[in-house]
Parts: C-alpha cells; sequence; structure tokens
C-alpha cells in the first residue's frame, strides 16, 4: 500500500542534547526533494516559523509540543503555535505532532502533552470552518 513519504529532521532530543542550533540550515533545498512531508521540531527550539515559506510544495509536520519543559502546555499554546505556521504554510499542508524526546518524558507528563495537542489542534480547526 503506497502511502506519502516523510522526512523527519531533529536537533536531538531535548532530553539528551541542551544546545541546539536554533534554526534549519538547508531547509529551501529540501522542497525540491521527492519526500511530500517534511517533519520538523519547531516548539523547542522556538523556530522562527517564517522558514515554512522555503518548504511551499511539501506538507509540514509541525512539532509543537516542547519536550525540553516538564510543564504540560495548555490547549491554547498549542493553538497558538499552530496559528502562527498558518501564516505560512496553508492548513491543508499542517499537521500538528510532539518535538523529538517524548519517550523521556514521565508516562502521565507525555499523555497530558498529547491531550493538549489534540485539544488545541481542534481549537484551530473550529477557527478554520
Amino acid at each position: 500500500m503506497a502511502g506519502p513519504t516523510a522526512l523527519h529532521l531533529c536537533f536531538g532530543y531535548a532530553h539528551v542534547v541542551k544546545n541546539r542550533a536554533g534554526r534549519y540550515a538547508f531547509l529551501a533545498e529540501l522542497d525540491a526533494c521527492r519526500v511530500q512531508q517534511i517533519s520538523i521540531e519547531a516548539a523547542q527550539p522556538k523556530l522562527d516559523l517564517a522558514v515554512l515559506r522555503d518548504l511551499p510544495q511539501k506538507t509540514i509536520i509541525l512539532g509543537v509540543l516542547d519536550l525540553d519543559d516538564p510543564q504540560m502546555e495548555v490547549p491554547e499554546t498549542v493553538a497558538s503555535r499552530l496559528r502562527d505556521a498558518l501564516r505560512f504554510v496553508p492548513p491543508h499542508r499542517l499537521i500538528a505532532a510532539p518535538d523529538c524526546g517524548m519517550k523521556y518524558l514521565p508516562r502521565a507528563v507525555a499523555f497530558g502533552k498529547l491531550q493538549a495537542l489534540v485539544a488545541g489542534a481542534r481549537l484551530v480547526r473550529a477557527e478554520l470552518r
């Protein structure tokens, strides 16, 4: 069964890598590659989402959960991160996801963060109707 191909770019697990670059040096070049989806961390590195303009042909799997922060996001924080991305990517090309490193979180924290991701995405989806 065929499906979309995704490429994940990572700054390293937040639990392990403490000093991240904060930007991707080669996003624009990836727009010409054969994959349909690009998965990027954005919450932990506080990525300037204007870089998403460099990927006009790709679906963006956007990390909206900061896994370096043990505090659970509230849905409005996730919604705000998604709204920021929607300034540069149309809704049909945006997928919400966690950043890397969820396996290092306590189960209850990981579950709470994922609940916030779902609730935040629902908030934004309701606004788009």
